[in-house]
């Protein structure tokens, strides 16, 4: 690396990566003023100045029957990406999250000896955990979200550093539920309902139908029930698709800030699982978790997950927190039970928020924010290189 500010090579490849990227950018700059991004993100990675390669939702798909029609689309990006860097010769590479995809990326470029840093370790603590034989190699240094992270990966002979979880700075614990309430024309007595179908296009399509038939009968017992749905910019037009015909209109959020607000209004949330379910917690919104994938990918799932759990609440507090409705069991009616119960048991929204608060202390990690940790280990490797570099 030359003394003149750094151009840092960085992807993402889902929406909420494209939050992370977008906030270790901004923390980058605090360090770098003049860094250089390119790469491929989002939209808010592109509101920090990026030039996205190519759209991020063409990566935006999970499952492996939902992956097998489009390998020869997501093939093509890769080449792309590879042959970008090549041409590109960043001082660094920042790959965050989609192992799918990064993993590959970071094999491809290894021949150039550019450093290469990953954020978001692979969950392979919770399936394949075989595959951690192939990643000594992929990486100069790797940032991890969950403080139990370093240790797994130890016992592996790799070395993992945990900067603290970005739903933190997320800012999901600071909205107005009055606000949201006055703006969106809901009465104070009304019960509002969050429903968060998933951020990729291979997951609202499952999601939202079951949702609908859900809500028809929750109505019957609570007729002013309001259903609101946080959904990602891009895939917004799928979801309002797939809602057209729900038995009561919910409002649909793509603002973040809106989005906080409904949480703060929310009396009970029912969210596909992921980071959603760790935003809702720190929100403290009461929850239950629910996902259907194709059957064959569920399947093959069963075989391989070593975890007791699936939603990363349940995980980090060692016990069932909060219900999980999975694959079989995600149904209208044991859905519309479970979150019926949700809203009307003060009791149990009462013991998931005690729960959740021992969750955000958890999260926390060494710097003031997990940004501005992961944006130092960026800067520590960028100097660890240049120091390699003059030395050799």
């Amino acid at each position: 690396m030359s003394c003149a500010a750094p151009t840092i090579w960085i992807m993402a490849g889902e929406a909420s990566g494209d939050v992370l990227g977008a906030r270790l950018m901004t923390a980058l700059r605090v360090r770098s003023p003049g860094v250089r991004f390119v790469g491929i993100g989002g939209e808010r990675m592109q509101g920090q100045g990026l030039r996205s390669l190519f759209p991020l939702r063409d990566l935006a798909v999970m499952g492996l029957m939902e992956v097998l029609p489009r390998l020869r689309h997501l093939s093509r990006r890769l080449d792309q990406a590879v042959t970008d860097i090549t041409a590109c010769r960043p001082d660094m590479v920042i790959t965050i999250d989609s192992p799918g995809f990064t993993l590959r990326l970071l094999r491809r470029i290894a021949p150039l000896s550019i450093p290469r840093l990953h954020y978001v370790a692979p969950q392979v603590w919770a399936w394949r955990e075989h595959r951690v034989r192939e990643f000594p190699g992929l990486w100069e240094r790797m940032l991890c979200l969950l403080p139990f992270e370093p240790e797994f990966f130890a016992r592996h002979g790799l070395e993992a550093r945990f900067v603290g979880h970005p739903v933190l700075q997320s800012g999901a614990d600071t909205g107005s539920g009055a606000a949201f309430r006055a703006r969106h024309g809901i009465g104070p007595g009304a019960p509002v309902l969050v429903l968060m179908p998933g951020s990729r296009r291979s997951e609202a399509p499952r999601l939202l139908p079951v949702f609908g038939q859900m809500l028809a009968i929750v109505k019957q017992g609570m007729p002013d029930i309001v259903p609101v749905v946080p959904v990602a910019p891009v895939i917004a037009d799928i979801v309002r698709a797939g809602v057209a015909k729900w038995p009561v209109q919910p409002i649909i959020v793509t603002d973040v800030h809106d989005k906080h607000d409904a949480f703060a209004a929310a009396d009970a949330a029912l969210t596909k699982s992921g980071t959603s379910t760790l935003e809702l917690a720190m929100a403290g919104v009461p929850m239950a978790v629910t996902y259907r994938v194709n059957p064959l990918t569920a399947a093959m799932a069963r075989r391989l997950i070593r975890v007791p759990y699936v939603a990363m609440v349940n995980l980090l507090c060692g016990h069932r927190l909060v219900p999980e409705l999975l694959q079989e069991r995600c149904t209208p009616a044991l859905l519309a039970t479970t979150v019926a119960r949700l809203l009307r048991d003060p009791a149990s929204r009462a013991l998931q928020r005690t729960g959740f608060e021992h969750i955000r202390t958890l999260l926390r990690g060494p710097g003031v924010d997990p940004a501005s940790a992961a944006a130092d280990e960026i800067m520590d490797l960028l100097a660890a290189t240049t120091v390699r570099t003059r030395s050799a």
